[in-house]
């Protein structure tokens, strides 16, 4: 796919993309075997880590977490008041969308709790191991900790399309919005009014700037990270794109994701 040749051009010493179906990898192009760190990536493993443990009745997405009148579902949808950092929150619950790495670690130590194991163990039994994500593993905070190789993020990327560790609904659930109507700032991208969320999975819709491309439908839905680390997944054009780097997330990616996501979405139109 001639669209994937652009990361050539990006400033990465290594850069790596998949286009994936819910069949399993489509194309990918770069050096798709090296472990990166995905950074905030993260969250959307430890937010379907949350979703199998609700499924199975280890966690309640209504009970209890965080700051007081928050639960496990304002954590997941940043919608807690928390900040991006520190455990004083700035708002009430379901006030604002207030992006926040605290509110994911706290999820994971809820998590922990309740299923009495340490939460990286949690993840790896039941959504790592189960996926075949040989290459990754949680070497730091449930918000940020992940690092794997492509082949990992591309199996998950096919999860999300085809969901088997959880049930269609659920998933279906966590990709709506949550708190509807909620003003707060997309990291990097500026305010948005409103900013959706789902339960870990932030929500195109009609944001705009946003980081995916024009050519996305508002049903797209996914994460990118600091490390210049994204998934996206559009159900309408029934594909994801994953993609790992090792050059921090800053103008070059605003510019670049999007224009790589509209020439994927039109290579696989014009196909």
């Amino acid at each position: 796919m001639k669209a994937l040749e652009q990361i050539d051009s990006w400033p990465a010493a290594t850069a790596a993309v998949a286009v994936v179906t819910a069949e399993g990898v489509a194309e990918e192009h770069g050096a798709g075997d090296v472990v990166l760190r995905w950074a905030s990536v993260t969250k959307l493993l430890t937010a379907y880590a949350a979703l199998v443990a609700a499924e199975e009745g280890v966690l309640d997405l209504d009970e209890p977490a965080g700051p007081p009148g928050a639960t496990v579902r304002h954590l997941l949808a940043h919608a807690s008041g928390l900040r991006f950092e520190g455990d004083v929150p700035i708002a009430r619950p379901a006030e604002r969308r207030v992006y926040s790495n605290t509110g994911f670690d706290l999820l994971g130590e809820r998590l922990e709790e309740r299923a009495e194991m340490p939460f990286a163990g949690y993840l790896r039994a039941a959504v790592l191991d189960p996926l075949g994500l040989a290459g990754a593993e949680l070497r730091g905070r449930p918000s940020e900790g992940i690092w794997g190789t492509l082949a990992d993020l591309s199996a998950f990327g096919r999860e999300l399309l085809a969901p088997t560790l959880v049930a269609p609904e659920t998933l279906a659930e966590a990709t709506e919005v949550a708190f509807p109507g909620l003003v707060g700032v997309l990291p990097g991208l500026g305010r948005q009014e409103p900013n959706d969320w789902g339960l870990g999975f932030e929500l195109k819709d009609a944001k705009r700037p946003h980081w995916t491309g024009r050519s996305n439908s508002p049903r797209t839905f996914g994460h990118f990270g600091g490390a210049g680390t994204f998934l996206w997944v559009d159900p309408d054009a029934r594909v994801a794109c994953a993609c790992l780097t090792d050059r921090e997330f800053g103008e070059w990616a605003v510019a670049a994701w999007p224009s790589l996501a509209d020439a994927v979405l039109a290579e696989l139109g014009g196909a």
